[in-house]
């Protein structure tokens, strides 16, 4: 009687070193994710005490609310920081998920209690200063705690939610929802601190996409050539790049004559384009070459690999 058809079952060590390589992989990212929360919090902490709340100034978001109430009624702002962001807290979790709202709670009670017993020293009271290196470091510990799968702030999760309701982007609902904000500090306060108020809601903005999208940026490029074993072993061997083949079919003529081809993928960063081109170029001129970018990635051959020795 043969085994044929049967399952064989694998070795215990196969499935024992499996479990230990998924538990080591675990181990490392919530290390890494805890890490990111920790240097979220501080940072936020840092914008908030040494630059935003001495000089009145606010932020967009529920972050830009908790200021605004805090400056009207003087109640303490680690307090309105978790009260508010309950909602969004328990919208992300019928959202997003269980992990992601246990993250937020962490990083959003972590800022609260950083503001509450760590004080940091104020840095500078000229407005655009505070307003810049205001909106950088709470944009930094917002876009820290979102790299690790959590918020400081829940604005984008009702953005999320809203944005499957109407017609409309996340992109739009938290413009429309910072303009009201901005508004409101500009009759409670002044025009001036509201300005300098939307100059710190952008630099956090441009600060969160910086770390969201990645410190690299990264470009798409689309080769269409005759040459294309040439420039595949270009792209492979000087540019130490990955690269993908797609077959594809090239029409061209007023009959319509078509010719098959080898179509070449590949990503590289924005500086190394001008090397790709020129590469290209020398063994194909008339190349067609297609580029767009691309926010982030993962995997693959975007980084230089070591040549052995």
């Amino acid at each position: 009687m043969t085994n044929a058809g049967k399952n064989i079952p694998r070795p215990s060590g196969y499935r024992n070193a499996k479990k230990f390589f998924r538990k080591r992989i675990f181990t490392i990212r919530t290390a890494k994710d805890i890490v990111l929360l920790i240097a979220g919090i501080f940072s936020a902490g840092f914008g908030l005490e040494s630059f935003l709340l001495p000089n009145n100034f606010i932020d967009g978001g529920v972050t830009g609310i908790s200021l605004l109430i805090t400056e009207v009624t003087k109640w303490p702002l680690p307090l309105l920081l978790i009260i508010i962001n309950i909602p969004f807290v328990i919208l992300g979790f019928t959202q997003i998920g269980k992990v992601f709202s246990i993250k937020t709670i962490l990083a959003i009670c972590g800022l609260a209690i950083c503001i509450t017993f760590i004080h940091f020293p104020i840095v500078t009271t000229d407005k655009l200063l505070v307003s810049v290196f205001g909106g950088f470091f709470l944009g930094a510990g917002i876009g820290l705690a979102m790299r690790a799968g959590g918020v400081l702030d829940g604005t984008e999760v009702l953005a999320i939610f809203l944005s499957k309701k109407l017609s409309a982007s996340v992109g739009d609902i938290i413009m429309i929802f910072n303009i009201i904000i901005f508004s409101v500090a500009a009759y409670i306060f002044s025009v001036e601190t509201a300005l300098y108020s939307i100059l710190t809601y952008l630099a956090a903005s441009k600060t969160i996409d910086f770390l969201i999208e990645g410190i690299e940026e990264y470009t798409g490029v689309t080769i269409i050539s005759p040459k294309s074993e040439e420039i595949y072993k270009m792209v492979t061997e000087i540019m130490q790049r990955g690269i993908t083949v797609y077959k594809g079919t090239e029409g061209f003529g007023k009959k319509g004559h078509v010719l098959e081809l080898n179509i070449l993928y590949t990503v590289v960063t924005r500086l190394e384009i001008s090397k790709l081109k020129s590469e290209v170029e020398l063994i194909d001129p008339q190349a067609f070459i297609i580029m767009h970018s691309i926010k982030d990635t993962k995997g693959g051959m975007i980084k230089k690999r070591r040549l052995a020795h």
